[in-house]
């Protein structure tokens, strides 16, 4: 194996990489060379969104580890790249008692699965050779996984700003590798979204400001999952439209995931039964106790009792005034 030697690693280890991570039981995998990126455009992306103010109350997206995969891990050399399906059939209610989570918050904690299998992949590479680092990511530190993700082919940032797949479409979860090994990269992924622009007409609070840009003090899944005041914005509380965790409206209207959405075989990501369809009034009022019993295990946690009660509320004041 090749660690550090200014040298191209055999192409039998990165076959022997993709293989491994498909055995662990990831859906797609690519590679992306560190040293291939000379200007990065994506970074004068990410001061150009910054400086908007788009990021709302996500400081954390002004970390400079964003700006430089190097800050993270300075013996990086490639990146191994990761996407599992999380589609499941079941849809959302239109029923004006009944609250919508997105279909990320479904079932388990996806930052549970990814770094399990993250976790057994890092650590088979590790015995692949003397000196070989790795560190991974699951959506949990600063690297810009969707951009990494793209240029290792694993598909490309649409307008609404999430990774599409040819296979899946968006409905996937990403995740990285970081390693000191220097490997062959894949064909950086096209962008294949062309003329459609139904993510941005179907936006009910305009979030989308111009295609490939997000503006989150519009976005409902940031005020329904970040947004820590007491109340919501009265022209978001006003378009939720019974969303109370995140919202998958811009991926629901996708081509791609209309026509190519399959069902995961992943037993984790099968919904909770009271997360298809939950009740807002039950929300509204829903203690301690029983929100740790209904999210225990599950990525909503980070939406704690008094942001659904909050979420809930909104909904069923403008649901009276509707």
């Amino acid at each position: 194996m090749n660690i550090d030697s200014g040298r191209e690693a055999p192409l039998l280890q990165q076959d022997c990489i993709k293989a491994q991570a498909k055995i662990i039981g990831f859906h797609k995998v690519g590679i992306v060379s560190v040293e291939i990126v000379k200007e990065d455009s994506a970074v004068k992306h990410l001061h150009n969104w910054l400086a908007l103010g788009y990021q709302a109350d996500m400081a954390w997206m002004a970390n400079s580890k964003r700006e430089d995969i190097r800050l993270v891990m300075p013996e990086v050399r490639s990146l191994i790249c990761v996407a599992l399906n999380y589609y499941t059939p079941h849809q959302h209610s239109d029923a004006p008692e009944d609250g919508k989570i997105s279909r990320y918050g479904w079932g388990r904690d996806y930052h549970k699965v990814m770094q399990q299998k993250l976790k057994k992949l890092s650590q088979w590479l590790q015995t692949q050779g003397e000196g070989i680092k790795t560190r991974y990511y699951a959506d949990t530190g600063p690297i810009q996984d969707k951009v990494w993700a793209q240029r290792a082919g694993i598909g490309w940032i649409a307008k609404n700003s999430n990774l599409i797949t040819k296979e899946y479409g968006s409905w996937v979860f990403l995740g990285a590798i970081l390693t000191n090994l220097e490997l062959t990269p894949d064909r950086p992924h096209t962008e294949h979204c062309g003329t459609c622009t139904r993510c941005l007409d179907a936006c009910p609070t305009n979030a989308i400001a111009k295609p490939f840009v997000v503006d989150a003090n519009r976005c409902i899944a940031y005020h329904t999952i970040e947004n820590r005041q007491p109340e919501l914005p009265t022209e978001i509380a006003a378009k939720l439209s019974g969303w109370v965790a995140g919202c998958d409206i811009c991926q629901d209207v996708c081509p791609w995931n209309q026509r190519f959405a399959k069902e995961t075989g992943i037993a984790d990501f099968q919904p909770y039964p009271w997360n298809i369809k939950p009740k807002l009034q039950e929300l509204e009022q829903i203690e301690e106790t029983e929100w740790d019993r209904r999210f225990r295990g599950s990525a909503l946690r980070r939406i704690k009792p008094e942001m659904l009660r909050r979420n809930a509320r909104a909904n069923l004041i403008f649901r009276d005034k509707t």
